[in-house]
């Protein structure tokens, strides 16, 4: 859903606005877009796969953070940047971590659907992870309970890897060994 403004803004003009709103942003090409509550289902299934990245990078490398944690997606090659506030990112280049932010691309990101923000999730956020290099992303959707996982190739293009309907467990491959029994995460209470 995004936020009305009647022109494309900057990045400066982004952050004054966010600095005057409680709500959570992101800019991504001019546009402010402001991310729904999330809902209960959402946050169980963010809080599991948090505490399994979690629990699984510990002592690796690697750090999981959760959102509302901006990732300011920067590539040498490219000059705008754009703010995401991803539900799950997980990152190994801890080099561009600083006190309120990331800025690079996250090694792998999970994004959960919402009724409100599929498409958001499912094409704009899908672009441009994949055109920022973020190595693997995860799409979960609790409404339909699959997860969509994609990889990128040598060329720098998403590859689905894995999708997974009510069962059986899903792969990453960027995080070998790391594992989701599908059942359980859409399990309620």
């Amino acid at each position: 859903m995004s936020f009305p403004f009647e022109k494309n803004i900057t990045l400066d003009e982004f952050y004054k606005i966010r600095a005057e709103h409680n709500q959570l942003l992101e800019f991504i090409d001019g546009i402010v877009f402001m991310s729904p509550s999330p809902s209960t289902m959402h946050q169980r299934i963010s809080g599991r796969l948090h505490a399994s990245l979690f629990n699984f990078l510990e002592g690796k490398e690697c750090e999981v953070f959760h959102a509302p944690f901006d990732v300011e997606l920067s590539k040498e090659n490219k000059e705008e940047k754009k703010i995401v506030i991803p539900d799950l990112s997980v990152i190994c280049d801890k080099e561009g971590l600083d006190n309120n932010k990331y800025n690079g691309a996250p090694t792998m990101i999970v994004e959960i659907l919402s009724r409100s923000n599929q498409s958001h999730d499912l094409v704009t956020k899908l672009n441009l992870y994949m055109d920022f290099g973020v190595k693997e992303y995860w799409i979960v959707n609790p409404i339909l309970n699959t997860i969509q996982i994609y990889t990128l190739d040598n060329d720098g293009n998403y590859q689905q890897l894995d999708i997974s309907k009510d069962k059986g467990i899903v792969r990453s491959s960027v995080l070998k060994g790391f594992e989701v029994d599908v059942e359980k995460l859409f399990l309620l209470p």
